[in-house]
């Protein structure tokens, strides 16, 4: 097939792939709004060792991750839960914060969804105070030189789910591509179908001489 061909079968058939990707699309719009919305607040806690010294620097990058592993726990979980008079159980509250470390920057980032963002907003801070809370308790127990700060960064808060405009354009990719499936099926059942002297020629691999006119 040729260009010409291309454009031919768009121009027969490009309605139906445009349908595809209108139904898709407005599909996805709908079940967007039908989600309940969730609300992600996020917490930075900065670690800062107490010198600038590469070995000390190295064994906080280490240490990052039994950080992680000590905020997610079922005692920290109760402990902010105890201090903001929530109404859940640790497991619960857990099942809603992810918790990661970055070694590039030596922080650690706290996420809490929720419907009620302002709500997952102090949860987010309050889970953050704990591990400064337990940075200066360890502190007070160590030479100066020794020491690994905690200290809270700006917090965020935004919508984190429905993402309504990712799902409209994986709505309408997905229409484009059943709609682009439906056309090539169509094009494929009706390829003996002679329309066309184009079509006489590419059958018999001869140039055609003469076609008769088709009379009402």
């Amino acid at each position: 097939m040729n260009l010409l061909d291309y454009v031919r079968i768009l121009t027969r058939r490009g309605w139906i792939i445009l349908l595809a990707m209108v139904i898709t699309a407005g599909g996805a719009y709908g079940f967007s709004k039908t989600q309940t919305e969730v609300y992600r607040a996020s917490q930075k806690v900065l670690l800062l060792p107490s010198r600038n010294d590469f070995g000390l620097s190295e064994t906080l990058r280490i240490l990052l991750r039994s950080y992680v592993e000590f905020l997610n726990t079922d005692a920290i979980a109760q402990q902010v839960i105890d201090n903001l008079q929530l109404d859940m159980t640790p497991g619960d509250l857990r099942s809603n914060a992810t918790i990661n470390s970055d070694p590039t920057t030596l922080t650690i980032q706290i996420d809490i969804d929720l419907e009620d963002g302002a709500t997952a907003q102090n949860i987010s801070r309050e889970w953050g105070q704990r591990l400064v809370d337990w940075r200066n308790q360890a502190n007070s127990e160590l030479p100066r030189e020794e020491r690994i700060e905690a200290q809270l960064l700006n917090s965020s808060l935004g919508l984190h789910q429905p993402n309504t405009k990712v799902n409209v354009i994986a709505g309408a990719v997905l229409g484009v591509l059943v709609g682009g499936l439906i056309v090539f099926v169509l094009e494929y059942l009706e390829a003996n179908i002679l329309r066309r002297p184009e079509d006489v020629e590419r059958i018999i691999e001869s140039a055609l001489l003469a076609a008769i006119p088709q009379h009402d």
